[in-house]
């Protein structure tokens, strides 16, 4: 594992010291782990959610109704 250097204000210093004291951490290094994993996973879940409304844009304006949309949308998940 590799290690980094990171300078905070006191005030975030101390969050991140309590965060490691509280017991759901072991200590301030859990926590900070932690934060990025969520923001990896965050950043995960954006992607996918860019992917799906690139995809929409792509393709196109329907000539569909939204009621059409819908009832399309509720048969596709009653069939899952």
């Amino acid at each position: 594992m590799t290690s980094i250097h990171l300078s905070l204000p006191s005030q975030m210093n101390d969050w991140v010291q309590e965060r490691g004291r509280t017991g759901r951490y072991r200590d301030a290094n859990d926590y900070i782990q932690d934060l990025i994993r969520r923001d990896q996973e965050r950043q995960t879940k954006i992607q996918a959610m860019q992917k799906l409304v690139d995809e929409g844009l792509a393709s196109g304006v329907s000539d569909k109704t939204a009621e059409e949309i819908l009832e399309e949308a509720l048969k596709r998940h009653r069939n899952r």
